[in-house]
């Protein structure tokens, strides 16, 4: 009898010690996106303004370390959110032309998008990183993380086009109404 409870003992842990090695462990993204099991592929290139970046040309030194050179026409009406500064983290949606040139249809400036924002009921900070800190206490589905996806903000599972960005103010849209907030000081 207490061999055959000893066996079972020894076959439990051993299911048990199997289940654990086949459980999947969170992957690094980057400074940018979160990775999910439902991931979407974000066709989104990350860089930093380059300082040769003019009125209808964007220089990104992109995060691999290669140099692009996105034209900015008003043709293709090129949306900027957040403005173009050098040195500003930036997430850019494009496409390249019969020419072979590469053009931005959307840019995001990511070093405006972060910071303090305030509506009525919200009251949070996005930081470097994929982080969302919220300061209101009582909130019940407070914000946590975010990522930017083929152009689009996704603040945990809730996705909003940018309809504006600017120094002070931030408008986001969805299926549910367009949110805005103003920024914190």
């Amino acid at each position: 009898m207490r061999k055959l409870i000893f066996a079972a003992v020894i076959m439990a842990a051993m299911v048990m010690a199997g289940c654990q090695s086949n459980q999947k462990r969170p992957s690094a993204g980057s400074n940018d996106s979160i990775p999910s099991e439902n991931a979407v592929a974000d066709s989104t290139v990350y860089g930093v303004c380059g300082e040769n970046t003019a009125m209808h040309t964007l220089e990104l030194i992109t995060d691999k370390g290669d140099t692009l050179s996105y034209a900015m026409q008003v043709e293709e009406d090129a949306q900027v959110q957040g403005g173009l500064l050098s040195g500003d983290r930036l997430a850019v949606i494009g496409h390249k032309n019969a020419d072979g040139e590469h053009v931005a249809t959307l840019v995001i400036n990511l070093t405006t998008l972060c910071g303090k924002w305030t509506s009525i009921d919200k009251n949070f900070e996005i930081e470097e990183g994929g982080i969302v800190k919220s300061n209101v206490q009582a909130e019940t589905n407070p914000w946590t993380s975010w990522k930017i996806c083929n152009g689009k903000l996704v603040l945990n599972k809730d996705t909003f086009q940018i309809d504006e960005l600017g120094a002070d103010s931030l408008y986001l849209e969805n299926d549910k109404g367009i949110f805005t907030f103003k920024r914190q000081k």
